[in-house]
């Protein structure tokens, strides 16, 4: 067999038609495979590597974490440098009342102990989302998660779960004092880079505070820079009673954090004690990569040529007839085509030529993009170029 048959025999697979991309190695916005062919990544990982692929500071600070120690208990129990840097670099980003870390192994375990923690706060049962949303694939965060296709073969899911229409006022009157927790993405991301406007976000966290439901924001995929600035909730002047976090923020490696105040995290260790639990949550040398990973970020990533040259490629690609309409925050893309197979043939004949896109499970006939926060223009305007091709090009075939 041949690697790829291997990979389709030997791994549980997520869809029919998967890349197949062989990889050598990464370094900074290109993936190499073992023919030597490079791919500029204008997807980064879907929203991970936002500081590009194995960067320095982060890979030396896996390797010091290594020569120390590996897992040495469960969550929680022990004191380790490692989860503690990580804990206060981070609360130090982050407003005062975001001042307690719970660190998890990926988004979706982030989301779900967010649930847990605004039902164990209220006593109350009853959770709202919002149509469009995505945020993950267990029970519980895909039961507050809006694509029904995706969820008609795994019910029954969580009860009393809500859904309103995203970026809608007037759906806010919804929220009672029956309603534990809120959820909602703050730029929603695989409904196709849906931003919400400054208003509805600012009547949203008044409505959870008159009522006292707890404001969960999931930044997972819109957090850590991607929308040009460190959090996403920074565009809006409001700030969440509790805020989950993944994908860019292990700079590679697989991490999800549940921030909250001190106070609503210890809620978690009595009725009952263990309120919540993880083994592998924290893993030092995750959290040693996390990190180095807002090092980089804080010292490396300037935000403002982040929106200069997200605002260039969305004008270079602007005058396209076949893209309908560009919606865009920060480097988190949206491009709107007239169908799922124009969308197909554009990101397949973009793989053929080196550039790496995707679209988005609920909203396929959009492309997207969310290429590292470190792209150079040169690189920025080869991608463009690139894309610009491959539509003109599959227009034709």
């Amino acid at each position: 067999m041949s690697n790829k048959e291997d990979f389709l025999s030997f791994q549980g697979q997520t869809n029919p038609f998967p890349y197949l991309i062989e990889v050598e190695n990464a370094e900074g916005i290109y993936i190499y495979d073992k023919a030597g062919k490079s791919f500029l990544d204008m997807i980064a990982g879907v929203a991970v590597n936002n500081i590009g692929h194995n960067h320095p500071l982060v890979k030396d600070a896996i390797k010091t974490q290594v020569d120390r120690h590996l897992h040495v208990m469960v969550y929680g129990e022990f004191v380790q440098d490692a989860q503690l840097n990580f804990a206060k670099r981070l609360t130090a980003l982050l407003p005062e009342s975001l001042d307690c870390v719970y660190t998890v192994n990926s988004g979706t375990e982030a989301n779900e102990a967010a649930l847990k923690l605004a039902k164990r706060l209220t006593g109350r049962t009853e959770l709202i989302s919002f149509r469009g949303s995505y945020h993950g694939s267990t029970h519980g965060s895909l039961s507050v998660s809006g694509n029904e296709m995706k969820k008609e073969a795994f019910r029954p899911l969580l009860p009393d779960v809500r859904f309103l229409n995203y970026n809608s006022i007037s759906d806010l009157d919804q929220i009672t004092n029956k309603t534990a927790g809120v959820i909602i993405e703050t730029v929603q991301g695989d409904a196709g880079v849906r931003i919400p406007s400054k208003d509805f976000m600012m009547a949203l966290r008044a409505k959870c505070s008159e009522t006292g439901a707890q404001l969960i924001f999931d930044e997972i995929q819109c957090g850590i820079g991607r929308t040009g600035k460190l959090f996403a909730f920074e565009h809006f002047n409001v700030v969440p009673d509790l805020l989950t976090l993944g994908k860019a923020l292990g700079g590679g490696m697989p991490i999800g954090t549940l921030v909250s105040s001190t106070s609503k995290l210890k809620e978690f260790t009595y009725n009952p004690m263990l309120g919540h639990i993880t083994t592998f949550g924290g893993h030092p040398v995750i959290c040693a990569a996390a990190d180095a990973c807002l090092q980089v970020m804080t010292d490396e990533i300037d935000f403002s040529e982040v929106e200069r040259l997200g605002k260039l490629l969305e004008g270079l690609l602007s005058n396209e007839p076949e893209i309908l309409e560009i919606r865009r925050i920060g480097m988190m893309y949206a491009f709107d085509m007239e169908s799922f197979e124009r969308v197909e043939k554009v990101v397949k004949r973009c793989l053929d030529k080196g550039l790496i896109s995707f679209w988005f499970l609920s909203h396929p006939y959009s492309f997207r993009l969310s290429p590292p926060l470190n792209i150079t223009e040169v690189e920025m305007r080869t991608a463009a170029g690139i894309i610009l091709e491959a539509i003109r090009e599959t227009a034709i075939d």
